[in-house]
């Protein structure tokens, strides 16, 4: 299922493609840090990694136009490529190496378990997602409590 190929000569001189072992940690941190442009999909080599990473880049150059970025409804749709790339490292990263050698490697041999690594890369991913996910739903709530009136006479200002 990958692209990431490297190759290998022979005695004969006959060119042999062999894939490249993919790492779950790797992936698990391009999924956690990079997720909102899909990079994850180019290291995997997922057909239509195009189209994941130009919605996020347009998502991100319409927020960053805003005269306040968090107000910006591209900034709220940014969070959905955001949390997919939190929950996708979390479910890769936890899956066991079995499954996810036959999904990403199939055909090469695991010389060693993956161990602490990925358990590792999921908790910060989870940490972060968990933080990143409350901030985003706090900002939605304040500003629907807003438009509703709920908030009349507070003030939200920070002076």
């Amino acid at each position: 299922m990958s692209i990431n190929k490297s190759t290998a000569t022979e005695s004969s001189g006959l060119v042999i493609t062999q894939k490249k072992f993919i790492s779950k940690v790797k992936v698990g941190l391009l999924a956690a840090l990079f997720g909102c442009i899909g990079a994850q999909w180019w290291y995997l080599g997922r057909p239509r990694a195009w189209m994941v990473t130009a919605i996020g880049l347009i998502l991100i150059a319409a927020s960053a136009y805003a005269p306040v970025w968090w107000e910006n409804p591209a900034f709220f749709l940014l969070f959905i490529p955001i949390v997919a790339g939190f929950i996708e490292a979390i479910v890769l990263c936890l899956m066991s190496d079995a499954r996810f050698d036959a999904r990403y490697n199939p055909g090469l041999v695991r010389t060693n378990p993956s161990g602490w690594g990925p358990v590792l890369v999921a908790g910060f991913t989870l940490l972060i997602g968990t933080v990143a996910l409350m901030f985003g739903i706090a900002v939605i709530v304040i500003y629907v409590w807003t438009a509703l009136g709920w908030l009349d006479g507070f003030d939200l200002s920070s002076d």
